[in-house]
């Protein structure tokens, strides 16, 4: 699955919304169910429970009406697969349990484990937002899972199933970050820094709600369930441009050098006061530098998680590369096929292509004889993918050929 920001937002377009609401005022965009089907689905969410292992207290937590569960409530103790160490791993009877009562099932940091969910957050990316972390929340009608609070993120939340009703309140935090200062604060402060309430938004399959960094908010359940995925996407900062004069202070003699000793004198106080003002004044002159610009602009260019790009076989020479599914198409939930061919290739009979199958020959135009190749020569592979690489085929025509033609088996 791939996707841009401007399919995203559709029908807004990205130059409106950097324009109109970029870290200016929130954002709600009406969708179709058919939008982010392919984001995730009930399926999809059981699959990625299920694999067991990969979950943790902190990665799975479950929160019953604004009030966090300990992870012992609904974990056991299991021995790690690769140290033995002893860890919390949640067991699904405790936590269906507790799902039974009303809890809310929060999935922490997905964005990497399925196509649908990377291509969200490789879009925000993409278009220069920051770096984008996924966390699935479901909720059930009647249980508010968080009270009112706001994020030190920008929130794009993608409605995926059911409906979800969110309250957008007055107050926003000015640029919070991840930091004591603004993570200690109780929720008697919230709760007076919200504001007065601003807009209440229904949110159903399709929807889109873009929140700026520090925005009040909370949201209830409709219906029987809920299901949205959060992507908090953090931009470089300017706390990132500090970090980056310290790594080049270090080369600076003026910064290596002991300050001034104080002695309660007015000269020490002076001697003081002029080696700041010295620092600050180098300070600025550093942050001019052409080569710590040069830094500094690779790194808000390139300031992005890494994720995906396997493709071991390619690797090493032994079968076509895998294409890149266009918009539209997801490989997540599409069935998979084997290639079983052992080796057939097509070939020319005259301005015709042909390919040799246990039942016999199988007639293709050209286009179909590129495809097959390519195809063939992979061990597996789904429709978005067949369609992206040859879009000029008729792929589940070409699949359903080959399939009868005893070439692929569904995987």
């Amino acid at each position: 699955m791939s996707l841009t920001l401007d399919a995203l937002l559709a029908p807004v377009t990205a130059e409106r919304f950097l324009a109109e609401h970029y870290d200016r005022q929130p954002l709600h965009v009406r969708g179709t169910p058919e939008k982010f089907a392919q984001v995730l689905s009930w399926r999809g969410i059981n699959r990625l429970l299920d694999m067991t292992h990969a979950w943790s207290g902190h990665s799975l937590k479950l929160v019953m009406d604004g009030t966090p569960v300990p992870p012992e409530q609904y974990c056991a103790r299991a021995a790690g697969r690769d140290t033995g160490a002893q860890g919390m791993q949640p067991e699904a009877r405790l936590v269906q349990e507790w799902i039974g009562r009303g809890a809310s099932l929060v999935l922490n940091d997905v964005d990497s484990l399925t196509p649908g969910l990377a291509a969200v957050s490789d879009a925000l990316e993409a278009a220069g937002l920051g770096k984008a972390a996924a966390n699935v929340y479901i909720s059930w009608k009647e249980h508010k899972a968080f009270p009112a609070h706001f994020d030190t993120h920008d929130v794009w939340a993608v409605q995926v199933e059911g409906e979800k009703t969110w309250n957008i309140w007055e107050g926003r935090a000015e640029w919070p970050i991840p930091h004591p200062v603004f993570r200690s604060l109780g929720q008697a402060h919230h709760e007076q820094a919200k504001g007065k309430l601003r807009e209440v938004v229904r949110m159903r399959p399709g929807d889109l709600l873009y929140l700026p960094r520090g925005w009040y908010h909370d949201a209830l359940a409709e219906g029987a369930a809920s299901v949205h995925v959060a992507y908090g996407v953090n931009a470089p900062l300017g706390m990132d441009v500090l970090n980056i004069l310290v790594e080049r202070a270090l080369y600076d003699t003026l910064f290596r050098q002991p300050l001034p000793r104080q002695d309660g004198s007015a000269a020490a106080r002076f001697a003081l006061t002029s080696r700041a003002g010295q620092i600050g004044q180098r300070l600025a002159e550093l942050a001019r530098d052409p080569k710590v610009m040069e830094v500094l602009e690779r790194f808000v260019g390139d300031y992005r998680f890494r994720r995906g790009g396997y493709d071991l076989l390619a690797a090493r020479g032994l079968g076509a590369a895998a294409a890149m599914p266009g918009p539209g198409g997801a490989e997540g939930d599409a069935p998979v096929f084997r290639v079983i061919a052992g080796g057939a290739r097509p070939v020319r009979r005259g301005a015709e292509f042909v390919l040799k199958t246990q039942s016999g020959a199988l007639p293709l135009s050209p286009a179909e004889a590129e495809a097959a190749g390519w195809l063939l020569s992979r061990p597996d592979v789904a429709e978005p993918e067949l369609r992206a690489a040859h879009p000029a085929v008729d792929a589940p025509g070409l699949l359903g050929r080959l399939r009868a033609a005893g070439l692929l088996v569904a995987a």
